[in-house]
């Protein structure tokens, strides 16, 4: 009955009044059943059953049909899976995901480790001083700020990798993982329609049908003004934000971390 009872929780606290319902003769506060199913397009009679624990486990879409109807958050949405089908819902991709400030500040208290926040189209939503010192995001123009992009079509991004063929089956077996994840649509469909035509590499590689966690590894990298860099990476999930990815760079070495904080003292304090 756990699902049941957040069901009726949150139904609960709902202003009926505030969606258009009359506020007047309510023996409860919040929302009727009949009226969750309504805006939920569902069964009154499959609802009622879903607070009463009957009718067997409902489906991902009519759950996400349930969290719109009850206006549930982000978080409250995955509980809501959780307790309906005993896992997290799939992400949803955003097109114009943001930062919050928190995420930020985070990634701003590494001053030696370049780190950033990407979509699951790979777009670049945040980034740090350090990463902007190595890799140039702040140089970048906004359509430019994807890493795949900058990958497959931007050739002094090509030069900087020790092994850029390793470096682009990786990314393109990644990149396919977090796309089925997202259920990404049109707008990635056009990214990868955009990439297979302007890169044959790209193009030979999505045929491929490779996948791959981003996981962890080593990625070393000729700059132009610090010369070879050896940096670790690591991935992590952003709470709250499935999605988005953060990706954080170590310096291998303290010779590795004096190039990047060199690098990042260098830039104008505008790029901070």
């Amino acid at each position: 009955m756990a699902l049941g009872d957040y069901l009726k929780d949150r139904r609960a606290h709902i202003d009926a009044a505030s969606l258009g319902y009359p506020a007047t003769r309510r023996r409860t506060p919040g929302l009727r059943r009949e009226e969750v199913a309504q805006r939920a397009n569902i069964s009154a009679t499959w609802y009622t059953w879903l607070e009463q624990g009957r009718g067997g486990a409902p489906s991902g879409e009519v759950l996400e049909r349930i969290a719109g109807a009850l206006l549930l958050t982000g978080v409250e949405r995955e509980h809501l899976f959780l307790l309906g089908l005993g896992r997290p819902p799939e992400p949803r991709f955003q097109p114009e995901a943001g930062l919050s400030p928190r995420i930020q500040r985070v990634l701003d208290a590494l001053p030696a480790s370049p780190a950033f926040v990407k979509t699951l189209s790979w777009d670049l939503v945040g980034w740090n001083r350090a990463a902007a010192a190595v890799f140039g995001y702040d140089h970048a123009p906004a359509e430019q700020r994807n890493i795949l992009r900058r990958i497959f079509l931007d050739p002094d991004k090509r030069r900087m990798q020790r092994d850029w063929e390793g470096v682009a089956r990786f990314v393109v077996a990644a990149f396919r993982v977090d796309l089925a994840r997202a259920g990404a649509g049109s707008r990635a469909e056009a990214l990868v329609g955009e990439l297979c035509g302007q890169s044959p590499e790209f193009a030979a590689l999505w045929q491929e049908q490779d996948v791959r966690s981003f996981g962890e590894g080593t990625k070393q990298l000729h700059h132009p003004v610090a010369g070879w860099l050896a940096l670790e990476y690591s991935a992590f999930a952003v709470d709250g934000r499935p999605d988005l990815g953060m990706v954080i760079y170590n310096p291998v070495t303290p010779d590795d971390a004096d190039k990047v904080l060199a690098l990042a003292a260098a830039l104008p304090l505008a790029q901070a």
